[in-house]
């Protein structure tokens, strides 16, 4: 019984210096007790910092020479840019139509471009409603016949009162965007000959 009762008095000291330790206490402006500081403390040269390691006596290097950043590598002009090597905009744009593509692309034009251009893509958005100035129609003979390179220029570098959606539309979705237009040029001038043979006892 004695060697119990011994025992315990170790553990209940120790258990109340650690609820101590635990216990925060008043706000304090003092910095707070680190047993093992070393990963707060640590060596290291900050950016725009003076370093005595190199020559120049700048801790900042400049990347070497030919340097891309991880997922900036844009070999393939088309796709990334748009237009050719000699700079014009490609006539037909690089990736596949599939109903995939198409149905991405009515997405991002709904979020992004039909604000302005609205669901038909003649220039008449909820914006225009409200007093922006309308966007060119879709439909006109100079952007029907327009490459398909032009409108993914445009996403990218906007044009006019149209600001650049680089930063908001990924490459890919620019492309879906591009065939979706074309989609929507389409049905605003099909004729009846564009109606498959089995489909057009449904039309009314």
């Amino acid at each position: 019984m004695k060697c119990n009762y011994i025992w315990q008095i170790p553990t209940l000291l120790i258990a109340g210096l650690l609820l101590a330790g635990c216990f925060q206490g008043q706000p304090s402006k003092k910095p707070p007790i680190h047993l093992n500081p070393n990963m707060d403390h640590q060596q290291k040269v900050k950016a725009q910092a003076e370093s005595k390691f190199f020559e120049n006596g700048s801790g900042m290097r400049l990347p070497v020479e030919g340097t891309v950043a991880r997922g900036y590598l844009r070999e393939n002009t088309v796709y990334y840019g748009g237009k050719d090597e000699s700079g014009k905009p490609v006539a037909k744009m690089p990736v596949t139509i599939t109903e995939k593509l198409l149905q991405r692309g009515r997405e991002r034009y709904t979020i992004f471009c039909q604000p302005c251009h609205d669901g038909t893509g003649s220039g008449k958005g909820i914006v225009v409603k409200r007093g922006f100035m309308p966007p060119p129609s879709f439909h006109l003979d100079r952007l029907r016949n327009a490459p398909d390179g032009h409108f993914f220029d445009v996403i990218t570098n906007g044009i006019r009162n149209m600001p650049t959606y680089r930063h908001q539309v990924p490459v890919a979705d620019r492309w879906a965007i591009v065939g979706y237009i074309r989609a929507l040029q389409r049905s605003q001038s099909a004729t009846i000959g564009d109606v498959p043979q089995d489909k057009r006892n449904e039309l009314k």
